[in-house]
């Protein structure tokens, strides 16, 4: 299968074009600069020049493939309406292209935004509905698509996608903790986030491309639930610095934006998606990455 994989230089695009490429799958990489473009090719992907705003670039990548997996975001803190609008346009066109061609189409999603009061499961539609909501509503805009031909599937990721050289939010903790000399936890820590690592998470992303079938959302989740207390103790262990709590007043000057997340529970079941894939996690857990190095290095 020729695949057109968007954030492919990304931190679990990465991971999910060198899956393809080791399972025989052709890939065809969405990249914005010459040094990205290097870097696949040098695996033995094709790259293709462009990003979000470059609707043609999507158009052309789409039309050339047997199947998209769409992992790329702006991921803009500053400007989150912008994130949303660029990602609704990106998966409208995406989907006008695909549209009757019964290509499968792998789009990406967060966990945030839920507010269950119980971990998400895989039967659980998103909240965000249009274009004015999270992601610009794009997992059900991908998932309606399905009335069009388009075998469409939502992966759904643990707030932690792990693993050594990942940037997200584990990482954005342990560099609060390095700044403030302490790793800390807001109130009580009680509050919970799934995690996956990223080569679990690669794994799954292909298996739903070579037979989720049309509307699946898939769980990227190997461990449901562990406390941000336990989080901040791993990275407090690891750096040798001191475990506090931080009042939940505090948490955005102690944190700055990632405590709006650190605050909050994430936490979902993937117990359908092992089941319907024969999905088994092997990769190892987060605060195991996190007492070996994965995130200490600077």
């Amino acid at each position: 299968m020729r695949v057109f994989v968007t954030g492919s230089t990304g931190w679990i695009g990465s991971a999910t074009v060198d899956e393809l490429l080791r399972s025989g799958h052709e890939v065809t990489g969405l990249v914005r600069s010459d040094k990205s473009a290097a870097a696949l090719a040098a695996k033995g992907a094709e790259p293709l020049r462009g990003d979000l705003d470059d609707l043609g670039s999507l158009r052309r990548g789409a039309a050339a493939a047997d199947g998209v997996v769409h992992l790329a975001n702006k991921h803009d803190w500053a400007d989150p309406e912008g994130t949303d609008r660029a990602e609704r346009a990106a998966v409208e066109e995406i989907l006008d292209t695909l549209a009757g061609s019964t290509n499968p189409f792998v789009i990406a999603n967060g966990l945030s935004g839920f507010g269950q009061g119980r971990p998400v499961l895989e039967t659980d539609a998103s909240p965000a509905v249009g274009p004015g909501s999270d992601r610009g509503g794009s997992e059900n805009l991908a998932l309606e698509s399905v009335a069009r031909g388009i075998r469409s599937i939502a992966v759904r990721f643990a707030p932690s996608v792990h693993g050594r050289g990942d940037w997200g939010f584990v990482n954005f903790l342990t560099a609060a903790a390095r700044d403030r000399g302490v790793s800390g936890y807001i109130g009580d820590g009680s509050t919970e986030w799934s995690a996956v690592h990223v080569t679990d998470t690669a794994r799954l992303i292909r298996l739903g491309l070579e037979s989720a079938p049309a509307g699946t959302r898939m769980h990227a989740v190997a461990e449901q639930a562990i406390s941000t207390r336990t989080i901040a103790e791993a990275i407090g262990k690891a750096l040798g610095l001191p475990v506090t709590s931080v009042a939940p007043e505090d948490a955005d000057e102690h944190f700055g934006f990632i405590s709006g997340f650190f605050g909050q529970t994430m936490t979902a079941s993937g117990a359908l998606t092992r089941e319907l894939l024969s999905w088994e996690p092997t990769g190892p857990g987060l605060i195991e990455d996190i007492l070996a190095g994965a995130y200490t290095a600077v």
